[in-house]
């Protein structure tokens, strides 16, 4: 499945948080011709920050795109990523095709990702597609300090959330029922769902679908001779060692929902009306809760040969940018 050639530009301002799934994410994003990326802003809970900016500029470096802005986040949730899955993604700039590419070791970004975010919105043309596969706490700091920007926003797509079936945290004190990025910072979830903004996620609903699995890794090594095919595959190795996994299983979270911007016709949605717990032993959880007016499109389904279909395909290109 290719995107289709009758879209027109869709500005995007892209909050990742520094994971090997965000950063395949940044790819298929400078390979969608019909994305303006106006920005990438990093909230650091899946990573240390230092290391996934200098994985971003390294990204922007290949796709030939130092034009695009990078900023750094100084806010750090309230429930912590572990700290073996935050020092991970450091491999990543050591992958064959990754240690030898400069980048300026002060290239610039900024300090405060929420003063980012507020310029970048300001700045737009057009209403923008907010993107996250991280939390969402940046956004909602931004939107706290510049209530009106909303106005600026054509969509939120959010990777978050597990709505009908079991979270994916398991820790101390916590009834299992969150996912990860609503969880590292539930407060800020529970006030997301009721912002009024037209919101989509995707959550482990639809992304369980969706495993890196090892047939997975092998077709797609069939097509290592394409630069970017080559370049993807090496990162998703490294997600490996939970293949398989006792309690963890690494999918496509970001990946699946990111390629929502290109071809949206694969997902089955619904919309329903959620709420997010903010506090206590299921804080983070995203629920059901009929009459509460928070209108949620929802990612129920995906139908995964068309998804398979157009990363494959997309990883074959290369880039061209949004005119």
């Amino acid at each position: 499945m290719q995107p289709s050639s009758s879209f027109t530009t869709k500005h995007v301002l892209f909050d990742h948080d520094g994971g090997v799934d965000d950063f395949l994410s940044l790819l298929l994003l400078l390979h969608m011709p019909h994305v303006k990326l106006l920005g990438v802003s990093v909230t650091p809970a899946d990573c240390y920050l230092e290391t996934a900016l200098l994985t971003t500029h390294k990204l922007l470096a290949l796709a030939n795109r130092p034009d695009v802005e990078v900023s750094g986040g100084n806010y750090h949730g309230v429930n912590a990523f572990p700290s073996d899955w935050r020092a991970k993604p450091k491999i990543l700039n050591a992958l064959p095709t990754m240690i030898n590419v400069d980048v300026d070791a002060q290239a610039a970004h900024y300090d405060d990702n929420t003063a980012f975010i507020i310029r970048k919105l300001e700045a737009a043309p057009d209403p923008v597609v907010f993107l996250m596969t991280g939390p969402c706490s940046s956004l909602v700091h931004a939107l706290e300090q510049a209530p009106t920007l909303r106005e600026k926003i054509a969509e939120v797509v959010w990777m978050g959330g597990a709505v009908d079936v079991i979270g994916n945290v398991k820790t101390y004190n916590h009834n299992g029922t969150a996912e990860w990025n609503v969880f590292w910072d539930p407060i800020s979830a529970h006030k997301l769902f009721r912002s009024g903004l037209p919101i989509t996620i995707v959550p482990l609903d639809a992304t369980n679908t969706v495993p890196v699995s090892f047939d997975f890794l092998k077709r797609l090594a069939t097509q290592a001779n394409y630069f970017f095919s080559n370049l993807a595959g090496q990162f998703w190795a490294t997600t490996i060692d939970t293949i398989p996994a006792y309690e963890y299983t690494y999918f496509m979270w970001d990946v699946l929902t990111t390629s929502y911007l290109a071809i949206p016709e694969a997902f089955d949605f619904e919309m329903l009306e959620l709420e997010v717990s903010p506090s206590g032993p299921s804080a983070g959880q995203t629920y059901r809760k009929p009459g509460s007016g928070q209108w949620v499109k929802t990612a129920v389904g995906v139908r995964k040969e068309e998804f398979y279909e157009f990363l494959f395909a997309l990883l074959k290109q290369d880039i061209v940018t949004a005119s």
